[in-house]
């Protein structure tokens, strides 16, 4: 008998304007579009997208795949660089295979337990600083008090000291890191004035400029920033980062640490500022340590460890994830041609109620070690990306969230409008597009200070 040729399976599309594609609507609501691309075309889909055809990946089984690689058929730097490229170029995200592989070993000895302690024993005392000059009060903006908190500590913690630059720098390298993070969703993909790409290409070059004139300096301080630590890390082997692997490589650094954490602490302040029971239990454990707690004694904050990973579920401080094919493949037997742009939306994953019941409920007690509704499934929770490139720094921006909200919680008490929802904004990493108020005001004497 002779075999009947069977069609590869059909590649569902999204009808869209052309070359703007979805794009609005994922500026719009990302996960009303995650949703509607999942229930009205499946896991696996194809989508126009900022003026290329994607293929879409929704659903923990399908970004699964992708984010394990296993046949190295998704290449990281081909996917961001559509979007970031230029601007985050070369950074650790941005590397592939073998050449990722060697740069995240050397840099795993920067983000050692025992670095991490140093690091955070810096951490407490910076936080304070930050706090003194806040100004509590009704419609207190924290997500802009929370923006410069976490550049000054990045400025300190991983620079080694705000004598590096003075305010009006640190001011310029602050729109330097946004410029180049909003470039991902410029529509003119080129450097012309008054564009997204254009601010983003002079951001890049003040960010260069800035890092390049220190890197001699600190190869030779014996720091313990992270900074010097990149600049002099050597494996057994002699290896060494050049001038420009430290540069690139602090570039996306301070851009990770320094937007990623803002992001979840203004989400983490909202939703405490909803919930007083969680706000009053996880003060509790806080006034219970010091002012300010080792990396070990912040492993006992449980109630904030709890908030923290509930935060991070309803609102990724990255939603998306970027991968393009280098070869013939196909996921959950889809086929994506070599060369394809490839999204993969972590974010649906986090709200689909075949993993969460009631998803879109507060509930920090899904991570709980009696429910642990995140084990459902090994990819149903997803903040810090998965496979070889899981974010590295994950455990520093543990500590660095749960040391500014246990600083928070010992000062402050504040509530926000139980109907209150962010408005946020997604035309590039998501923050709130009105500062996210909140009712700020002093713990009474007889709380911590």
């Amino acid at each position: 008998m002779t075999a009947l040729a069977l069609d590869p399976p059909r590649v569902p599309r999204r009808r869209a304007l052309p070359v703007l594609g979805p794009t609005l609507a994922y500026v719009r609501d990302p996960l009303a579009l995650m949703r509607h691309q999942y229930d009205q075309h499946g896991p696996v889909s194809e989508m126009p997208f900022l003026g290329r055809r994607w293929t879409v990946l929704t659903g923990p089984d399908a970004c699964g795949e992708a984010l394990r690689n296993p046949d190295k058929a998704f290449s990281n730097e081909l996917g961001w660089d559509y979007l970031v490229g230029p601007f985050f170029h070369r950074g650790l995200m941005l590397l592939d295979f073998e050449e990722h592989h060697r740069h995240r070993r050397l840099m795993q000895e920067a983000f050692t337990r025992d670095r991490l302690r140093g690091y955070t024993e810096r951490l407490g005392p910076a936080v304070a600083v930050g706090l003194d000059t806040w100004a509590p009060g009704t419609g207190f903006r924290v997500y802009p008090a929370l923006k410069q908190l976490t550049l000054d500590l990045a400025t300190q913690i991983f620079m080694g000291g705000a004598d590096l630059a003075d305010d009006a720098e640190l001011a310029r390298l602050n729109r330097a890191f946004i410029a180049c993070v909003q470039a991902a969703t410029g529509f003119v993909r080129a450097p012309l004035p008054g564009t997204r790409w254009g601010r983003a290409t002079k951001g890049r070059a003040v960010l260069e400029q800035f890092l390049g004139r220190h890197v001699a300096a600190k190869r030779e301080s014996g720091g313990d920033d992270l900074f010097s630590v990149l600049a002099r890390l050597t494996d057994d082997d002699g290896t060494t980062f050049s001038d420009e692997d430290v540069v690139n490589h602090m570039i996306f650094l301070l851009m990770a640490a320094h937007d990623t954490s803002t992001i979840t602490v203004s989400t983490m302040m909202r939703f405490l500022g909803q919930h007083p029971d969680w706000q009053a239990r996880c003060r509790e454990e806080s006034l219970a340590l010091g002012e300010h707690p080792t990396l070990d004694d912040l492993d006992a904050l449980v109630s904030l460890d709890l908030v923290m990973k509930e935060s991070l579920r309803l609102v990724p401080p990255v939603p998306v994830l970027a991968r393009r094919a280098v070869k013939d493949t196909e996921v959950l037997g889809v086929p994506i041609p070599a060369g394809r742009l490839t999204a993969v939306m972590v974010h649906l994953q986090h709200h689909m109620p075949e993993y969460w019941p009631d998803p879109e409920r507060f509930d920090p007690g899904r991570f709980a070690e009696d429910r642990r509704e995140d084990k459902v499934h090994r990819h149903a929770w997803e903040p810090f990306g998965g496979g070889v490139h899981k974010c590295l720094g994950m455990h520093f921006a543990g500590a660095e969230v749960r040391t500014i909200l246990h600083q928070l919680l010992r000062r402050y008490r504040w509530t926000v409008p139980a109907g209150y929802r962010t408005p946020l904004n997604y035309g590039s990493l998501p923050f709130p597009d009105d500062g996210q108020p909140v009712d700020l005001q002093p713990l009474t004497p007889s709380g911590a200070r």
